[in-house]
């Protein structure tokens, strides 16, 4: 399989997709080691990035998917996840982890050492075009990280079948 864990930053992707790529016996990617210097530079400055600056992002997302893995990606466009798709050469399922503005805020607040300031948390939320059923399994981020883990698996049986 190939899955994208995506959403706003400060979600928990990478702790989710970490977890779920052990649980499925597949290689995690962190998708934030994936962005250019001059991303993560115009990022820790508060500036939000553009589609433009995206664009060799999300074609390095795609090349990782390139064979069965796990990969962190905020998608947070339809655009973008289509391009994923496209670039990937194969079927990718996204996993959409979900929640209040508040309750990231507050994560976020939380962590330590991450480049992506709260301050962007808006623009992120803004850029938002959320997945539907039809193109995503989306999960509440308000659960455990254990239950989130057991409904993907269980989500995900459904897509293989």
């Amino acid at each position: 399989m190939r899955i994208v864990v995506m959403g706003v930053s400060g979600c928990g992707k990478s702790s989710f997709g970490q977890a779920l790529a052990s649980r499925l016996g597949l290689t995690y990617f962190e998708g934030d080691a994936l962005h250019s210097a001059a991303n993560v530079r115009k990022m820790r400055s508060g500036t939000p990035l553009t589609d433009e600056d995206r664009w060799p992002w999300l074609d390095r997302v795609a090349e990782t998917l390139k064979h069965p893995a796990v990969v962190s990606c905020s998608a947070l466009k339809r655009a973008y996840r289509h391009r994923i798709r496209q670039g990937a050469g194969g079927r990718v399922v996204f996993v959409h982890l979900a929640g209040d503005r508040a309750l990231i805020a507050e994560r976020m607040a939380a962590r330590s050492g991450h480049y992506m300031p709260a301050s962007l948390l808006d623009s992120q939320f803004a850029a938002l075009e959320a997945p539907g059923p039809d193109e995503a399994i989306t999960l509440d981020i308000a659960r455990p990280v254990d239950q989130l883990i057991d409904a993907a698996c269980i989500a995900l049986g459904e897509v293989r079948s």
